[in-house]
């Protein structure tokens, strides 16, 4: 992915920013700056620019347990904020940002202040040596080789001969700088699936309607009832949750194969928590089983039977998960799933 080409700007050298990067700060800190310069303003508040580099990374730490990687203060400052400041783990990047630039709380300040000998200068490496801060500060406020921005103690100047650049292009900008995210974070998590997704908050999440109504309403019509493999509760048509069995925070998807149906009490308590295999695999395999080989019979061309592929490479060979090969696959696929959620800060249900 290339940025879009400007013949009296070094835009090469912006693209080089992201190259050799061992943290996520500068992905987030142009991010920052972006939204600022967006809305017309040239003189940056640090303060400012840090807590919205925590606000962009909030829902990707807290949500969907991304890892940055052990050394990265990013993660580390997030978790211990939440805490700090009482914030809620899905709160909005506005309310967020206007909380950490209001802070008055002496840990959230130094918290925010430690990133200010980590990425405003040497975010501008490619334009000159910018590990020598002092040299930094001194070669960014006269613009040397037409950096992005000047340097200050507590704010940054954009480079005028940028800013016009910077607005007409933001959105292009923006999806380089998380392209590039997602592969640095892609690189440090790789077996965490669908990356790419979990970098943003959705504004809405998917409902599960046409699962419920083209799927397992018509299965548990035809069974009458099912019991919740969590709770046992009696489950009847129109008297039940559709939910993942692996939380939806770590697979990022609503693939048939991971839902079923659940009492809906449980669910709102389950929320991300990841089942315990050896506890619920059995009947949630048996339930699983029951329903393929009901759509099956009623519907044989549903495109939710496409999606028991990835586990089952031919489903029309087995049609109803009976064989024992077909069960190890399924469990095979759920396992590596499940401990690599844990790993990455997923709490399991209590037993």
């Amino acid at each position: 992915m290339n940025l879009p080409y400007q013949a009296d700007l070094p835009t090469h050298l912006l693209a080089a920013c992201f190259n050799k990067t061992s943290a996520t700060y500068k992905f987030y800190w142009f991010l920052a700056v972006l939204g600022h310069v967006e809305q017309g303003e040239s003189q940056l508040s640090k303060q400012a620019l840090f807590a919205d580099m925590l606000a962009h990374a909030w829902y990707t730490v807290n949500y969907f347990h991304v890892s940055f990687g052990k050394q990265d203060k990013l993660q580390q400052a997030i978790e211990q904020v939440r805490i700090t400041e009482h914030l809620t783990i899905d709160a909005e990047l506005g309310h967020i940002s206007t909380t950490l630039r209001q802070t008055s709380h002496p840990h959230t300040r130094k918290a925010l202040r430690y990133f200010d000998s980590e990425v405003p200068h040497r975010f501008l490496s490619p334009w000159f040596r910018a590990e020598d801060k002092r040299l930094a500060y001194a070669f960014s406020q006269s613009f040397t080789g037409e950096c992005l921005y000047a340097l200050y103690a507590d704010h940054i100047v954009i480079n005028p001969a940028w800013a016009a650049y910077l607005q007409r292009n933001a959105r292009v900008l923006k999806d380089f700088c998380y392209w590039n995210l997602a592969l640095y974070l892609q690189g440090r998590n790789p077996n965490v699936p669908d990356i790419p997704n979990k970098l943003i908050k959705a504004p809405v999440r998917k409902s599960l309607t046409e699962q419920r109504k083209k799927f397992w309403d018509i299965v548990i019509g035809e069974l009458g009832s099912v019991d919740c493999i969590y709770t046992n509760t009696r489950l009847w048509p129109g008297r039940y949750a559709v939910e993942h069995f692996i939380p939806y925070a770590f697979v990022s998807h609503d693939l048939i194969w991971n839902l079923i149906p659940a009492d809906p009490a449980f669910n709102s308590v389950k929320s991300d928590k990841l089942p315990w295999l050896d506890r619920y695999f059995e009947p949630f395999y048996q339930l699983q089983q029951q329903a393929v080989a009901i759509i099956y019979d009623k519907l044989p061309k549903s495109r939710f039977l496409e999606e028991y592929l990835t586990i089952i490479p031919d489903l029309s060979a087995t049609r109803q998960l009976f064989s024992a090969a077909d069960k190890q696959r399924y469990r095979e696929q759920l396992q590596p799933l499940i401990t690599i959620a844990a790993n990455n800060g997923f709490e399991y249900l209590p037993r």
